[in-house]
Parts: structure tokens; C-alpha cells; sequence
């Protein structure tokens, strides 16, 4: 019998390794790849331990890296949908365009959380 989706509830380390392979893989093609994600990385890496310096208890510390982590996620969902329409076609088309667009959008709400969340943090 083989296994779907969600049937076998069964902790299998087997799969949680392939899991982790398959993201760090994913991480290492963004920094490979994606000039963007290397810029919010490299400013993720400054934010965040300033973050956690500057935040006055456990809550703003949560919010001051999650906002910058979340930035890093959008970014990189972004990036695969960019992947994807490219891989469809490369040709001009409205719909490939929306998709692409949408992406980048959702990245720029992704940093504008992040600019609220750290101005309404630090000036309490």
C-alpha cells in the first residue's frame, strides 16, 4: 500500500532529513539566485540582533525580529512564484505579469509591516 498525504501520522526522521535538505536547498538557490533576498539577509542579519538588543521584553523583541523574518518569507514565496511563471513562459502575457506583480506587492506590505512595527516598538 502506498502512503498519501497525510495518512501515515507516524514520526519518520527519514522524511524530516529529506525536509530539511530540501529547504536548506531552497535557502541556498535564493542567495544563489535572488539578489533581493541577499539584501534583506544581509540586513536581516544587522535587524535582528539589533532587534533583540533593543527590545524591552520578550514581546517586542518577538516583534521586532518576526517583522524582519517575515520580510525574508514573502520575499522568498515572492521569488518562487517569479520562478514559476518563468518556467511557464517567458512570453509577454497580462496574468504572468499580475502573478509577478502581486508578488512584489506582497513583499512591500511585508516591509512596510516591518517599518510600522519597529517605529511603533522603539517609540513606545
Amino acid at each position: 500500500m502506498t502512503e498519501t498525504h497525510g495518512q501515515n501520522s507516524t514520526f519518520n526522521p527519514l522524511r524530516l532529513i529529506k525536509a530539511l535538505g530540501y529547504s536548506f536547498q531552497g535557502l541556498a538557490a535564493a542567495v544563489r539566485h535572488e539578489a533581493a533576498f541577499r539584501q534583506e539577509v544581509l540586513a536581516a542579519a544587522v535587524l535582528i540582533p539589533l532587534g533583540l538588543w533593543l527590545g524591552a521584553d520578550g514581546a517586542q523583541r518577538a516583534l521586532l525580529a518576526g517583522s524582519v523574518l517575515l520580510v525574508l518569507v514573502v520575499e522568498m514565496i515572492n521569488s518562487a512564484i517569479e520562478v514559476t511563471v518563468d518556467r511557464i513562459s517567458r512570453e509577454e502575457d497580462s496574468l504572468a505579469k499580475r502573478a509577478k506583480d502581486m508578488g512584489s506587492a506582497a513583499v512591500l506590505i511585508a516591509l512596510v509591516n516591518a517599518a510600522v512595527v519597529w517605529l511603533l516598538v522603539l517609540l513606545n
